[in-house]
This record gives C-alpha cells, structure tokens and sequence, in this order.
C-alpha cells in the first residue's frame, strides 16, 4: 500500500480473517497496530485506496480485534466496499485511533428494543457481547429485532438465539421481507418489514413505553419509518444510519 499514514491521525489495522456470508455480505476481523478503545455501539472509520468511511463494529471491547459486518456496494455507487472486497488475510486498512458516535446503550432504562436491518445489527452484538457481562445492566431487558430480505443475510442469528436460549432477559426475532421467494422456503420467524413490527410487538411484550428505549440502526428508510411511528409517544428513541459505499 502506498497511502501515507500520518502517526496520530491514522494507523495500520491489518485483516486477520475473513468470513463470507453470501456473495455480498461479509465478516472481517482487524488487528490495529495499536490499542484500540471503544464503547460497545460505537464506530470506527478505516479506509483504502485514500477512501474512508464509517462502520459499527460488532465486537466487544473485551475482545483483541475489530469485527466488522459489511455489505458490498457494486461500482459505481460503491467507492470503499470494493475496495475492501478485494483485500485478503494480511493486507492491512488504515484506521483513525479513536472510536466515534453516541449510540450506545443508555442504562437509565429497563426495556431496550433493537431495531436492526442486515449489518444494522452489528452495534447490538457489541453492546450483547459485553453488557450481559455487566452487573450494572444485569436487570434490564433486551429484545433485537431484525429485518433481511433473505435468510442468509443474518448474519449473527445463530449467536443471538444461543444468547435469547441462555438468558431471561434477552428476546431475539427476525423477519424476512420476501417470504414467498423461493431462497426462503424454509423460514419460520416474522414476516414483513421489520419496522411495520415494532410497535405491535412491544404491545405483545407489554413493556412500558416510559421505561423503554428504542434503538435502529440499517436502512435510511426503516429507520425514518420507526422514528415517526414512535413520534408522540412515551418511548425513547435513538438512531444510528450510514449511507453503505
């Protein structure tokens, strides 16, 4: 790589591993040159080729490296995933040193709805991974909702419903959009967007609006849907959206 690195402003983070979901999906893990620290929610901004761009990372804190979940955007939209697309175990991204962004988990409530599409649910790993550990969130309640249009675009279902099957306090749901395609014959959870759910859903769970948080984090659009749904009412609602390029 011939790009620079200003020390201070950006360092090296090379690419440990890779996990392909589906022909655009994909999980990576980054080892940083340096310690990295973040909140559980947060996001770090690395960049190729001199293009930067920001994404929740999914890992806890606790853990050694960075997990991302990313979506490839096809050229000509797409300016970083491309790019990312092509890096292989050993190539290294930059980095900037410090985590970003206030979407992190709020402990002055009992109830937390999160509201997710795809990668969307990358920042509710992290919080899972980390605050179920927590004493201080030990009492609250969690329940993840999450859109995709087909089943293999969860990518960290199977890990949610192991957290939802070993803890009372954790309730994970998916729903697929087009569930009368074929690649989805097999699917037994929710149907429908996941933002036309929500609101009937924490009337079934019978949780207070006054002690529940909402958060939604994916798709401009659900998120833009749920916000108004919950406008002029007692829930709280907190939102996380990039643009994916």
């Amino acid at each position: 790589m011939t790009l620079n690195v200003v020390k201070g402003k950006f360092m090296w983070a090379k690419l440990t591993k890779r996990e392909q979901l589906t022909e655009d999906l994909w999980k990576m893990w980054l080892q940083p040159e340096e310690k990295f620290d973040f909140k559980p929610g947060q996001y770090c901004t690395i960049g190729s080729g001199g293009i930067e761009r920001a994404y929740s990372i999914a890992s806890s804190p606790d853990e050694d490296q960075i997990e991302l979940f990313v979506e490839l955007v096809p050229p000509p939209d797409g300016n970083l995933t491309p790019l990312l697309n092509e890096l292989k175990v050993g190539d290294a991204v930059t980095i900037r040193p410090r985590a970003k962004g206030i979407f992190v988990l709020k402990p002055d409530f009992k109830n937390h709805v999160m509201v997710g599409t795809v990668t969307g649910v990358a920042p509710y790993v992290s919080m899972l991974r980390k605050h179920l550990k927590n004493e201080e969130f030990s009492n609250n309640n969690y329940y993840v909702l999450e859109g995709a249009s087909y089943t293999d675009e969860f990518g960290y279902d199977e890990e949610l419903r192991n957290l939802a099957d070993n803890n009372n306090n954790v309730l994970f749901e998916g729903s697929i959009s087009r569930p009368n395609e074929d690649k989805n014959n097999n699917w037994k959870g929710l149907e429908g967007r996941i933002n036309n759910l929500v609101v009937a859903k924490m009337e079934e769970w019978g949780i207070k609006p006054s002690e529940t948080i909402v958060y939604a984090c994916g798709h401009p659009g659900m998120i833009e849907d749920v916000k108004e749904k919950l406008e002029n009412t007692e829930y709280t609602f907190l939102e996380e959206r990039f643009w994916k390029d």
